[in-house]
């Protein structure tokens, strides 16, 4: 072993002897280098996609909606039904809440449709959402306005589009128990809100179209009186919320139904982890063709050092010997290019996570920024098939070098 890695060692450097590794041998490094630092980077971006887009929908959502089976949309006998959910184990927060599509027109006449939720953040249990969560801490109010109108909270870019600020008197439109005028129009309820601050999710759509207020001023507008719209629930493991949800509605029965977050966003997440293997599958052929090189460079030395492999084997090398020199050739190129494109990846999929210089338009994408997410697993496959790659890449090479018999390749000039 110690001679044919000797051996092994002097092909890969340069013909005269130098420390530094050959040209041809150096571009082969490169290719895969920079085939594995790319696939280490998409493949950290698209993992930092998911677990964003993840934490802030948790983080506006709750874990589990629960509702009922109706036309109209609201729970009567939402008490006893709360009791009972806050009983389940797995259940650490659950309150009432109302969530009800409104039109919203500021004091220059500007009108749109939004989306408002009615809530209440002071319950037994961990917050539910973070925007509970910045409620109980102080950083936003629902309280009581030195108007005496209801309060509410208005998502960033939906303030900075309408010109909202705290204080600022808006007209919330309840398209909910619309009563129809004797003449036989429709005649909405609408009720004068005073916005006592804004919030961001980080999402845009969330930012630009989500609205907050208290339970009972939901109540108010939406004319469901004591009724709500439903439960929402939070678990301690939102992997397991369709296990809760299902255990619910199974102990509460008809005609209660659990939707949980996993579902209500499976289709986004099924295709974030179809572009994700699609974007892996694509970069891998970088390595593909990276091991190309591997090939060109190998068959280049052995046409080089056919004279050379003639003495060797005529002195006792065995072809199992001159086999094992071009493979290890093969190998320390994939080795090294492997190790140096992950430790490029690392680094770039550091930099991306902390500084988050690379921005996208938040109103066409979920996020505003590029973001970035180590994952072991992805890193160790993508280290593991770069090398394996480039080992069947040295296969060919090697068994033309071993093939090569004494006489002729003395003779070779």
């Amino acid at each position: 072993m110690k001679l044919t890695w000797f051996i092994a060692r002097r092909y890969l450097a340069s013909r005269r002897g130098m420390r530094f590794l050959s040209l041809i041998t150096l571009i082969a490094i490169g290719g895969v280098f920079v085939g594995v630092m790319a696939l280490v980077v998409v493949t950290a971006v698209m993992t930092g996609l998911q677990n964003d887009l993840r934490d802030k929908i948790l983080g506006t959502n709750p874990h589990i909606w629960l509702t009922t089976y109706n036309t109209t949309v609201r729970m009567d006998e939402w008490a006893q039904a709360l009791a009972q959910v806050r009983q389940d184990p797995d259940v650490v927060a659950a309150a009432p809440f109302i969530h009800t599509e409104v039109g919203l027109r500021n004091r220059d006449g500007y009108a749109e449709f939004a989306i408002l939720r009615g809530i209440e953040p002071d319950v037994p249990g961990e917050p539910i959402t973070e925007v509970v969560r910045d409620v109980r801490a102080g950083k936003l109010t629902l309280g009581p306005t030195p108007s005496g109108r209801p309060p509410l909270l208005v998502g960033q870019s939906l303030a900075d589009r309408f010109g909202l600020q705290p204080g600022q008197v808006v007209d919330i439109i309840s398209l909910q128990g619309v009563q129809v005028s004797p003449v036989g129009g429709l005649l909405p309820k609408m009720r004068k809100f005073e916005v006592v601050g804004t919030f961001r999710t980080g999402m845009w759509q969330y930012d630009d179209k989500f609205m907050y207020t208290s339970l009972a001023a939901a109540q108010e507008l939406t004319g469901l009186g004591d009724a709500v719209g439903g439960l929402e629930i939070r678990v301690p493991d939102p992997m397991r919320a369709d296990e809760v949800g299902n255990r619910l509605v199974s102990a509460l029965g008809f005609p209660y139904r659990a939707e949980d977050w996993k579902t209500m966003n499976g289709p986004l997440f099924s295709a974030l982890k179809l572009e994700k293997i699609a974007m892996g599958v694509i970069l891998l052929l970088i390595v593909v063709v990276a091991a190309f090189n591997i090939v060109s460079t190998l068959v280049m030395v052995v046409t080089d050092k056919t004279r050379e492999i003639g003495i060797l084997k005529s002195m006792g090398l065995t072809s199992r010997q001159v086999q094992r020199i071009f493979m290890l050739q093969g190998l320390v190129i994939g080795v090294v290019g492997s190790g140096l494109g992950a430790l490029g990846g690392l680094v770039l999929t550091w930099a991306l996570k902390r500084y988050e210089f690379i921005t996208i338009p938040g109103e066409v994408y979920f996020i505003d920024h590029l973001p970035a997410a180590f994952d072991p697993v992805d890193f160790g496959t993508i280290l593991v098939l770069s090398v394996v790659i480039s080992f069947f890449a040295t296969l060919y090479p090697a068994r033309q070098a071993a093939r090569l018999m004494p006489v002729e390749a003395i003779r070779h000039e």
